[in-house]
């Protein structure tokens, strides 16, 4: 008998397997839970261990070590951290290595469908590799991520001959169907996520059929699901957590009770994601769906038995008319609702739109009840003609104590009510339980019983600006919370430097703009484009970035606005523009480019702020909150306003230095930062970068990073 060599990767492999059957194995030793979690998170950070062993450019971080044995200590005892990690800590990787090694079933949620995706498809793989654990994962969405095979039958009839376009996009769906496996849209090619055809081929919760569904068995939502239910760590995001929290719906809330560790990433947009689903809504597009479904299932399925043309144009019309009670030409923006009615309408015709839609909406389910026992969607449309009565009677009343209502005002129209922070929800429906509140009873007693102890874990790069972290742990209930910080690796004082123009205008000049943008444009002249200017407001947003297309009009550095394209699509064109060789590019944006950019290297190595981004004082929910703070008898300039520019400001100054060799310049273009007393408490919020004092130190600055790009060409 001969002997084949081994293939050495199949060896490898098993030493991986092998190893990583230790470290559990000393994760779950006996005695200390929390402490031999510890011990095994200690020897994986090791400068010999296996993270090291499996990437080259691993080097042992001590902020990222001892951010991993606090989340250790977590997740084997149980407990509240809140975790703020800065930029290069690499918080990712801490917290998954402990919740890998634990073999508890964990629960991973982050901001968005994006980084949702990215902590599925790559951090989440590479850590089991690189640990040699099997791990069985599972990525599930919210419903409107997932083809509903039902409606995608009826979204013919739905759609309409006139709409070419959309025809288009909903026969490449049909013909995706038939090869996809998730039923996940995001990995069909070329479908924009704001495709109009989307809503005919998802389900929500209000017209989804449930177990009557013909298509059931088939259901991508179900599967989805099901593969959660088996996993050994599941990736969600913030949206659906809530939504099901919400709502108490089978998926989320049957998976929650299953598994001991949970983890928020991207914490910091918890609360305001939070109250989107906690509170009441009612828009023009939820009545304008429901108005098109009704029109589509009663002609496929009870034509001749009602008047479905009437009932479906009378609902439409009944939207219509409660939008334009507001105004033809109104531009998007949020309107006060502190009275009986919005402000600046006219008492009398609020109350008779409300009226002609609740009496629509009445007409449509008394038809749907006689058809009702036809089909299971009749049932359904009944369910959801009551439901959206019932919110039009909501908002003919009084808003309910702790809340606060607003309209959303544009193409569309939104009714709101929700409360101001989420506080009152995470301390009685998480954290609160009564299995929590057990377990943390006996703890003491019983120290085995800790280990039972559901863990749950906060981690963001920006929550504060002070050490208990009070701008997060205040409003998402999180007091009691054990807080953790941990500085960036970065040297900022030799990396990066911050500019304030004294000579700038007063951000409320109305040459302000005008002037932030001659800055930015002569900066970005020098360096070729590299630049990114963050403003405050989308008046400023087309102010600079019009100013900026003039000025570089045939010049070849490409001028980038937010809104022009995708965000995904707008951060391509960046990166490609700026590469070596090419003429550059400048992206003039605002909101959410604030965060969640990550342009490393050359690509961006300048990056402008045109004034402080305090909260808007006219907003609705923010005058709310300012309101409850000045009743608490604290300051809420102070308590409010500061702690969220400050966080704002640094995520806009967290885009510049991504990696310990980035170079870059930061400009804020607001002289109160450096004039006003309360500058001090937004510069300390800062990263620690080098301070230039005049306009020549900007400039000597700025030729240091044109040297080496002129070194190249």
């Amino acid at each position: 008998m001969s002997l084949q060599p081994a293939d050495p990767k199949e060896v490898r492999t098993a030493a991986r397997e092998t190893e990583g059957h230790q470290l559990s194995q000393l994760a779950g030793a006996s005695g200390d839970a929390a402490s031999a979690l510890q011990n095994a998170v200690g020897v994986v950070f090791g400068e010999e261990g296996p993270l090291a062993r499996a990437a080259d450019t691993f080097r042992p971080r001590e902020g990222q070590t001892r951010m991993a044995q606090a989340v250790a200590r977590v997740v084997g005892g149980g407990g509240v951290l809140v975790a703020e990690a800065a930029t290069g800590v690499g918080k990712t990787f801490a917290y998954l290595v402990p919740a890998l090694l634990s073999g508890e079933r964990v629960l991973l949620s982050t901001a968005t469908k994006t980084l949702q995706d990215q902590l599925y498809g790559r951090d989440l793989p590479a850590v089991a590799r690189a640990l040699g654990l099997p791990v069985r994962m599972a990525l599930l969405k919210g419903r409107g991520s997932y083809l509903c095979l039902h409606r995608l039958e009826s979204a013919p009839q739905a759609l309409g001959s006139h709409e070419r376009g959309a025809q288009h996009t909903l026969a490449k769906i049909e013909r995706w169907a038939q090869s996809t496996r998730t039923g996940d849209l995001a990995e069909m090619p070329g479908l924009h996520e704001n495709s109009p055809v989307i809503p005919l081929v998802t389900s929500t919760r209000e017209n989804c059929l449930g177990a009557d569904c013909p298509k059931w068995r088939a259901c991508h939502v179900n599967l989805a699901r099901r593969e959660a239910m088996a996993a050994d760590v599941v990736v969600i995001n913030h949206h659906l957590f809530f939504a099901d929290l919400a709502i108490r719906e089978s998926g989320m809330a049957e998976l929650l009770p299953t598994v001991r560790v949970v983890i928020f990433d991207e914490a910091h947009q918890l609360n305001e994601t939070g109250i989107q689903f906690l509170g009441i809504h009612l828009g023009t597009a939820q009545l304008l769906d429901f108005s098109r479904d009704l029109l589509a299932v009663g002609l496929q399925q009870a034509r001749g038995l009602a008047d479905w043309s009437v009932l479906s144009s009378g609902v439409e019309m009944a939207a219509r008319d409660l939008r334009m009670v507001f105004g033809p030409s109104r531009a998007s923006s949020r309107l006060r609702w502190v009275e009986a009615v919005p402000e600046g309408l006219d008492p009398g015709e609020w109350q008779q739109a409300l009226v002609r839609l609740g009496q629509a909406l009445v007409q449509a389910a008394e038809a749907l009840d006689t058809v009702s026992e036809m089909a299971p969607d009749f049932v359904r449309l009944r369910e959801r003609a009551m439901l959206l009565g019932e919110r039009v009677a909501r908002f003919a009343g009084d808003c309910e104590p702790g809340s606060v209502r607003w309209v959303d005002v544009g193409s569309q129209l939104r009714l709101i009510e929700s409360p101001l922070d989420i506080a009152d929800v995470v301390r009685t429906r998480l954290l609160g339980t009564p299995g929590e509140r057990e377990a943390a009873e006996t703890a003491e007693a019983a120290p085995e019983e800790a280990a039972n102890a559901r863990a749950w874990v906060f981690v963001s790069a920006t929550l504060g600006d002070d050490e208990r972290l009070s701008w997060f742990t205040g409003p998402c209930g999180l007091g009691d919370a054990e807080v953790l910080r941990v500085g960036s690796p970065f040297d900022y004082e030799r990396q990066a430097a911050l500019y304030v123009p004294r000579q700038i205008v007063k951000p409320n000049d109305p040459a302000h703009g005008v002037q932030v943008a001659r800055l930015a444009g002569e900066a970005a002249e020098r360096l070729g484009g590299r630049t990114m200017i963050l403003t405050t407001t989308l008046r400023a947003l087309r102010t600079i970035g019009d100013q900026l297309a003039e000025r570089f009009d045939g010049s070849g550095i490409e001028v980038l606005v937010q809104g022009q394209l995708p965000k995904r699509v707008l951060m391509d064109r960046f990166r490609a523009a700026n590469e070596p060789g090419q003429a550059g590019a400048v992206l003039v944006a605002s909101a959410s480019f604030w965060e969640g950019v990550d342009l490393p290297g050359d690509t961006l190595q300048l990056v402008v702020i045109d004034k402080l981004p305090f909260p808007p004082p006219g907003d609705p929910l923010v005058e709310a909150r300012c309101r409850r703070i000045e009743g608490e008898g604290r300051s809420a300039f102070s308590d409010y306003s500061i702690p969220e520019a400050a966080v704002a400001l640094k995520q806009g100054a967290g885009r510049l230095i991504r990696r310990e060799t980035d170079t870059g310049l930061l400009m804020i273009c607001d002289t109160r930062l450096t004039s006003m007393g309360y500058g001090k408490r937004l510069l300390a919020a800062l990263p620690p970068m080098r301070r230039l004092a005049n306009e020549a130190e900007f400039q000597e600055a700025l030729q240091d990073l044109v040297q080496p790009v002129d070194g190249i060409s």
